[in-house]
């Protein structure tokens, strides 16, 4: 079975047994709390770490965090707190 069609048929299940996603599909989960904080759930560890920017490895691809005096307040398994004045989200492949 295809890559993609496994991930459609994770997403019919989610869906179907009302599932959150994030745990079938391996998918980042992001709590944003106004522009001073986010956190990060399921991530695969950092890439960069600047105080400009914070690049964290997901299961496909990055997420780019872009911002002013940007810090990591705690990182884990399980997730990563950044904290400053926070600017710019990006994903990338």
């Amino acid at each position: 079975m295809g890559q993609r069609r496994l991930r459609a048929l994770r997403s019919e299940l989610a869906d179907f047994f009302e599932l959150p996603k994030d745990i079938l599909l391996d998918l980042p989960r992001l709590t944003l709390l106004g522009n001073l904080r986010l956190v990060i759930e399921n991530h695969r560890g950092l890439i960069q770490y600047e105080p400009h920017q914070i690049r964290v490895c997901l299961e496909k691809g990055e997420l780019v965090v872009q911002g002013v005096s940007l810090s990591i307040a705690l990182i884990s398994q399980e997730e990563i707190i950044i904290e400053g004045r926070l600017q710019g989200l990006e994903f990338r492949d």
